[in-house]
């Protein structure tokens, strides 16, 4: 069953909930996040990126960071920018990118079934980073980034969902990178006990994004349940925050490689060794035609590469993904990159940013060959789930990003 619990959410003001929104803390680095919160003081930058309020040579792990972070959140508080739900609630949350539309149940997600594989993950994380979100939760004594949660979808779930949305919203403004965001308060006993006994009919559900936040929750948890005597495991700490999407309606991008040489390697030599694995042509449509197929730009011109048959583990869940075959059969044996998440000589782009980024990143002479990949199915993800396996480095870009801000989850009532 799939547990979600509702809660007592602090959120903005109606009127300043677009001011108050922001893009994720991971999706943007420090000067980034320092300039676009310069105007803004009541960005939710200044709680999620506090270092952007302090000296520019801290260091973003600091102890200040977090105190800041916690000292931001309370201000926005006390000046009445958030104001605390006054009786337990669920959430609807829409996002509208161009033609993609999603909507999905905000919630408390169990620490328990994520322990429990109930709530399956796809990623390995960074103990760095796990600690990172783990001392920002502790400091400020809050979920404030949610974890983007999916599952197989239901027709109940569906129709729960499309009756409580169509009334008018709490929340509905276009972001500057024109993305809507639309959000209804589901606060009758009725409807939250409704969409609660729908999920528990769900056997499992992914972790799509923020595999880092979910394993912050279940540190969170084990650091407040050993410092409680009268634990219970009804206390918001066993909880964490989530966003819970039916997979029908998930939008995958592509996620893109470029590497700055040819490992030692002439053109000519590199193209026959990619030869052996791959079916090289040239093309004008770069775009990837389907699994297994690439985009591949250099020297100004654009080349398809196909798999060849045999050439991967078709029976193996990871194996036979696009990113392991681009990487067991050409990034590490041609090109040497033999570990993408520590080898500065391969970057990521992210398909929001198109293919012709890629050309850009190549033509600037910086980087020497780029790969465009066919996006990873949602299928692909439960597969590598329900295999308890986990994916390669950055196989998945998830769009649209979750805005920060809208709904901030205490750790105390």
């Amino acid at each position: 069953m799939a547990r979600i619990e509702a809660f007592r959410a602090l959120r903005p003001r109606p009127d300043v909930a677009a001011e108050v929104a922001s893009p994720p803390y991971d999706v943007l680095n420090s000067r980034e996040a320092r300039e676009m919160a310069a105007a803004n003081p009541i960005s939710f930058l200044h709680v999620n990126k506090p270092e952007i309020d302090l000296q520019e040579e801290i260091d973003a792990y600091d102890e200040a960071v977090y105190a800041k972070g916690a000292e931001n959140l309370k201000k926005l508080v006390e000046d009445g920018v958030l104001i605390r739900e006054k009786a337990p609630a669920l959430y609807l949350y829409r996002q509208i990118m161009g033609e993609h539309s999603q909507i999905g149940v905000v919630a408390g997600a169990s620490v328990d079934e994520y322990e429990q594989g109930l709530i399956k993950k796809h990623e390995n994380t960074r103990k760095k980073k796990e600690d990172d979100r783990t001392r920002h939760v502790d400091a400020l004594n809050a979920n404030t980034g949610p974890v983007f949660l999916t599952y197989r979808a239901s027709a109940e779930i569906d129709a729960l969902v499309e009756r409580l949305s169509s009334g008018e919203p709490t929340y509905d403004f276009t972001s500057p990178d024109g993305i809507s965001h639309t959000l209804w308060v589901v606060d009758g006993e009725d409807d939250v006990r409704a969409l609660q006994e729908a999920f528990a009919a769900i056997p499992e559900m992914y972790v799509a994004d923020g595999h880092h936040r979910s394993a912050a929750g279940t540190r969170i948890r084990a650091l407040r349940r050993e410092a409680n005597p009268e634990h219970t495991g009804e206390e918001a700490y066993n909880y964490f925050l989530s966003v819970i999407f039916p997979d029908n309606q998930m939008l995958i991008m592509d996620y893109n490689r470029v590497v700055r040489d040819f490992n030692g390697l002439g053109r000519e030599e590199f193209m026959a060794a990619i030869e052996k694995k791959f079916e090289i042509s040239e093309t004008e449509d770069p775009r990837p035609v389907g699994p297994k197929n690439y985009g591949m730009y250099l020297g100004g011109r654009w080349y398809r590469l196909r798999a060849r048959d045999g050439s991967y583990d078709a029976d193996d869940p990871v194996r036979r993904l696009d990113v392991a075959i681009l990487q067991e059969n050409l990034l590490a044996p041609v090109l040497g990159i033999g570990d993408p998440r520590s080898d500065e000589r391969i970057d990521f782009v992210g398909g929001i940013r198109g293919l012709k980024e890629l050309e850009k990143l190549v033509d600037s002479r910086q980087w020497a060959v780029a790969f465009a990949l066919y996006p990873t199915s949602i299928d692909d993800l439960f597969g590598v789930a329900d295999a308890g396996m986990v994916m390669p480095p950055k196989s998945t870009w998830f769009e649209p990003k979750l805005r920060s801000g809208l709904i901030v989850r205490p750790l105390e009532d």
